[in-house]
């Protein structure tokens, strides 16, 4: 099972841009962006589209086109790109129902359940404490 990487690539395309920003430079291309994530611009730009769509990043059409940041980083937490790029839950249950009549098949969907939402609830609490900015600080130690 391969990991979804589409929050590290929006966390990674939003520090950069962030990055960008103190350093004077408001605005940057897909293309700048992709070379430093070293990834396609067609997924940037599809990232980029996410975020754009949950007010997190700006795009500027024609002279002087780019991404730039919507917000100050420090406004910006992890949570709310993990919501904008639609991850999905840390686990999944059975994409089809477990045998019934098996008192393990009977039991795991509940039994998980429960374990599964405290875990993202978890997750929500620890993203929803992290900025863009606070990624930035602890990228560039």
């Amino acid at each position: 099972m391969a990991a979804n990487s589409r929050l590290t690539i929006a966390t990674h395309a939003l520090a950069w841009l962030a990055l960008a920003r103190r350093r004077g430079q408001e605005v940057l291309t897909s293309e700048q962006v992709a070379a430093s994530v070293n990834t396609n611009p067609v997924i940037i730009r599809r990232s980029l589209g996410d975020l754009r769509r949950a007010g997190l990043v700006e795009v500027r059409h024609g002279a002087g086109a780019g991404w730039s940041l919507a917000r100050e980083p420090e406004g910006i937490t992890l949570l709310e790109v993990y919501d904008a790029v639609d991850a999905q839950p840390p686990f999944g249950l059975h994409r089809t129902e477990p045998n019934l009549e098996c008192p393990v098949g009977h039991g795991i969907r509940p039994a998980l359940s429960g374990v599964y939402g405290r875990v993202e609830q978890a997750m929500r609490r620890e993203l929803a404490e992290t900025s863009i900015a606070d990624v930035l600080r602890e990228t560039l130690v």
